[in-house]
Order: C-alpha cells, then sequence, then structure tokens
C-alpha cells in the first residue's frame, strides 16, 4: 500500500485518520519526527508492516506524521533523508522554510529567541572563590582543605 492510498485495516477504518492540528506548534512537530521515524516499514513475507505496532504499512500514526510534517513545510525528499537518518529524536526548525529557519516567528518568541534561531544560549557561569582559597588556572578543579569528613564513620 503507498503512503496516500486509503487503508484496508479494520482499526483503521473504525476509528478514521488522526487529524492534523490546525495551528501547528513546535510540539506537533517534534511528535510527527518520531511518528515517521519509529513506525516505519519492516519487510515481512506477507507485505511491508509498521516495524512499532504490525500495523500493515503505512500505519495511522506514520501518515499522520507525514501529513504534519508536510503542513509544516517539509518535501517528500525531506521526510524520506528523517527515516533513514533513524533519530526519532532529530530537531526540525519551527517555523520551517526549504532553505532554512524563517525569519517570521511564531507568537510567544522572544526577541533573544529570534537573534539566537530559538536556541537556548548557555552562558558561562562565574566562577565563585571561597575566602582562603586561592583561584588556580582555568580547569584545574580547586579543592577546599579537608577539616572533617562529610559523614560519620561506620566504626
Amino acid at each position: 500500500m503507498r503512503v496516500g492510498e486509503q487503508s484496508t485495516d479494520p482499526i483503521d477504518q473504525v476509528l478514521g485518520e488522526v487529524p492534523v492540528p490546525a495551528p501547528l506548534t513546535p510540539e506537533d512537530v517534534r511528535l510527527a519526527v518520531r511518528a515517521v521515524v519509529v513506525h516505519t516499514a519492516e519487510e515481512w513475507p506477507t507485505g511491508p508492516l509498521c516495524r512499532n505496532d504490525g500495523a500493515s504499512y503505512p500505519c495511522r500514526l506514520h501518515r499522520w506524521g507525514r501529513r504534519v510534517l508536510e503542513t509544516h513545510g517539509l518535501n517528500e525528499r525531506q521526510i524520506e533523508a528523517l527515516i533513514r537518518h533513524g533519530n526519532p529524536f532529530v530537531h526540525v526548525p519551527f517555523p520551517f522554510t526549504a532553505t532554512g529557519p524563517s525569519s517570521a516567528r511564531p507568537a510567544g518568541y522572544s526577541a533573544q529567541a529570534a537573534r539566537t534561531n530559538g536556541l537556548t544560549v548557555r552562558h558561562p557561569a562565574a566562577r565563585v572563590v571561597p575566602p582562603g582559597v586561592r583561584p588556580t588556572a582555568p580547569g584545574r578543579p580547586v579543592t577546599p582543605p579537608v577539616t572533617a569528613p562529610r559523614w560519620p564513620r561506620a566504626s
């Protein structure tokens, strides 16, 4: 069965298709990437089956993930590359354009997030040196003088 065809699986006929959310969020895109990677095809003598749940390929979640990623702006080749990559936690930029992240940000993005393309920037923490201890070269641990054990001895 191809991706666009109607499924003959009884569960699919009873439950129908999983709806694509109208305003896509970054969480929807992350879940869609996981759905297409985890619910990939596995060859069996009876034909391709979903690797995760054993339903006929493509299963409901795989089809939903493809529709979400296509709505998000990925083409068929990019979706296939995600599946071949095999990492269900790979990051897809939000919002997505063919040339990379868009400059138009959804509501809730701060100015700093726009400057850093939505990535969290970590600044190095300031080193606090306790009184009486000389600072050493960077990268070398500073051990305070041992005055008493941290826990009582067993004997």
